[in-house]
């Protein structure tokens, strides 16, 4: 992929996972101020990952790197803005979630329960690896979002 290649794909992702995010935004009642940090933060992961996947990284770090990078985001807008994290955190990540992945799972599950019993073991496994990375996508978003806040939370003093 030539860089003028990978800077359009780059573009339109961006464009279009930051409408995904602020769609959900929208539809978890997100303040209006708020809406603009919640589509930069789903266009910036999404960005990162699709850049990550383009030059060779697998999807699942590369969807960690662009977990990581809403989390950041996140951490940073909700002290700017001082709000919960949580606003752009959720509406960052669900561009980054496997949707793919995990539908043909189960339909892999669905045509190996009614396919010939030499069939359905191919089927069982190629079910069981779309399965797999489904379960590390979710993860590696699980881990992303969450470690930004776990290394600048603050510990609470008990006295």
């Amino acid at each position: 992929m030539t860089p003028v290649e990978l800077l359009q794909t780059c573009l339109q992702d961006m464009v279009w996972s930051g409408i995904a995010a602020l769609g959900f935004a929208i539809l978890f009642n997100v303040p209006k101020r708020l809406l603009i940090g919640c589509f930069v933060s789903g266009a910036l992961g999404h960005v990162i990952r699709t850049i990550l996947v383009n030059l060779g990284a697998s999807i699942e770090f590369g969807t960690l790197m662009g977990a990581a990078a809403v989390g950041f985001l996140s951490v940073y807008l909700a002290q700017r803005y001082r709000v919960p994290a949580f606003s752009f955190t959720v509406t960052g990540a669900i561009p980054l979630v496997p949707g793919a992945f995990a539908y043909q799972t189960i339909i892999g599950l669905l045509n190996a329960t009614s396919a010939a019993t030499g069939q359905s073991v191919d089927l069982l496994a190629a079910a069981s690896i779309n399965g797999v990375r489904t379960a590390l996508i979710l993860s590696a978003i699980a881990f992303g979002i969450a470690a930004p806040t776990l290394l600048f939370r603050r510990p609470n003093s008990v006295v």
